[in-house]
């Protein structure tokens, strides 16, 4: 029988060298744009290609309410509260225990 290899998804910490990368599934992957603020915005470092920044202040809101708000492309208008996953619950809990602001994704 064939091995296969599968590529492990890892958030590698950018501002915390010492903290050890963090395996993630696929679907939190795709996700993370939700969580992510973009360059340009004050006080965010230029972003290379597959890498995040995440505010504290925000990660700490997201956390204590349990849900993010997000705005659908074809409503525009109108924000949706969506419930926090355990998996998304757990990956913003590691951004505020380990000081982490700034990721990228490696092994794509």
């Amino acid at each position: 029988m064939p091995a296969y290899s599968m590529s492990r998804i890892v958030l590698t910490p950018l501002d915390c060298p010492a903290v050890a990368p963090r395996p993630i599934s696929e679907r939190l992957r795709s996700q993370l744009v939700y969580f992510g603020v973009p360059s340009g915005i004050a006080g965010v470092p230029t972003l290379g290609d597959s890498e995040y920044w995440f505010d504290p202040a925000e990660v700490s809101r997201w956390l204590d309410d349990g849900v993010i708000s997000l705005i659908s492309p074809l409503d525009t208008a109108n924000m949706t509260e969506v419930e926090l996953s355990e998996e998304q619950e757990s990956f913003l809990g590691w951004l505020v225990k380990e000081g982490v602001k700034h990721v990228r994704v490696d092994g794509e």
